[in-house]
């Protein structure tokens, strides 16, 4: 017999995408809070904050008999709101699950209206998505480690190191988790990352060139973050000739948005002459390039075949593991933000490198 398909109501949609919003729990801890599909909750959260930059950009000077039907629909809809909000205010809890919200022994109001107070369907009871799973959650996490060690292992040298682990998983499974992760072996070949076509083509404007002072290139890359419970993204934005962090950022999803966000913050440090990033779609959109073009700084994207041309982001990667995710553990977004945000004001201000004469990269950055 087939599954009844499900249909979440525009509450339901709303809430689950203005958590996802706020960045402080990964996508599969929503998912499998609200027992549904990861992707789903992605789009979601995309159509939410494109449906608030629609709000703010409608043009006024309709008809006052349209007007005055809008307004009589916004106060039934208050009214509505209101009842909603005043049950389910006896009922909520910060980020608790809104099954166990439904009182079964209610005089009143009905399971069925319960579940459409808040946003859920009776066969919600029922329903089990298809999640990652905790095994596979360990195997991104001993993934991470392994690639963060060997970047060059693709997914067969991948397979046989998981074994030697103790882990009997076949290639495929482990594809595709690289997939999800984000991650792709460094070396040489003739397509190392996928771009979008529809996406201007920039050069490689680093060959040959010396870098020897603050502000001249700047570089951009994004990484998986293992948790607890789960996974985020983060993207940093660092000054090749200091190794300062001038911006950084953490999501959910690996959207376009949180590296503009990075962007927009590292350029009110000043500006660099070249920026240097990879193929990857969410750093060629025109979003992301125009903010670039519009101060007149020259962009740089990385070569096909050219493994090392983004090293440094690639060794800051490596440090930020080793040095904090790997010892933290940390359990969700709040607390990895919290724990970057100290780690990363330490890395900039007090971290000796071996590179800069065993000064800190803010000594370098700011006295060179």
């Amino acid at each position: 017999m087939s599954r009844k398909r499900r249909v979440h109501s525009a509450a339901f949609k709303g809430k689950v995408a203005l958590e996802a919003l706020k960045e402080l729990k990964p996508i599969n801890v929503l998912a499998s809070q609200y027992e549904i599909q990861p992707n789903q909750i992605s789009t979601w959260k995309k159509q939410l904050k494109e449906g608030v930059t629609e709000i703010f950009s409608r043009k006024r000077g309709k008809a006052k008999d349209d007007s005055r039907k809008a307004e009589k629909r916004l106060y039934e809809e208050i009214g509505r709101l209101k009842m909603e909000l005043d049950w389910l205010k006896k009922k909520s809890e910060p980020y608790s699950d809104p099954l166990d919200l439904i009182d079964s022994q209610h005089r009143s109001i009905s399971i069925q209206r319960q579940c459409e107070l808040l946003g859920i369907s009776r066969s919600r009871y029922y329903y089990k998505p298809a999640v990652e799973s905790e095994l596979n959650l360990k195997l991104m996490r001993i993934i991470d480690e392994i690639y963060t060690d060997c970047p060059f292992y693709r997914s067969r040298r991948m397979v046989i190191e998981l074994e030697r682990r103790a882990f009997h998983v076949n290639r495929k499974r482990v594809q595709r988790l690289m997939r999800l992760m984000g991650l792709e072996a460094i070396y040489p070949k003739p397509k190392l990352t996928h771009r979008n076509i529809e996406h201007k083509v920039y050069p490689y404007l680093l060959r040959n060139i010396l870098i020897d002072r603050p502000n001249q290139v700047w570089s951009t890359d994004i990484t998986y973050i293992p948790m607890q419970s789960g996974f985020m993204y983060l993207t940093v934005i660092i000054d090749w000739y200091s190794r300062y962090i001038l911006s950084w950022r953490i999501s959910n999803t690996m959207d376009n948005d949180f590296c503009v966000e990075a962007l927009d913050e590292a350029l009110t440090h000043g500006l660099p002459d070249i920026f240097n990033t990879d193929q990857g779609v969410q750093f060629t959109s025109k979003q992301f390039t125009q903010r670039l073009t519009d101060v007149d700084v020259k962009i740089s994207i990385d070569g096909k075949g050219r493994a090392l041309d983004n090293i440094f982001v690639e060794r800051l990667w490596r440090t930020v593991k080793y040095e904090n995710i790997y010892l933290k553990d940390y359990r969700n977004g709040n607390e990895l933000y919290q724990g970057l945000e100290e780690y990363f004001s330490f890395y900039n201000t007090r971290r000796p490198h071996q590179s800069l004469g065993y000064r800190s990269p803010e000594d370098i950055h700011y006295c060179s």
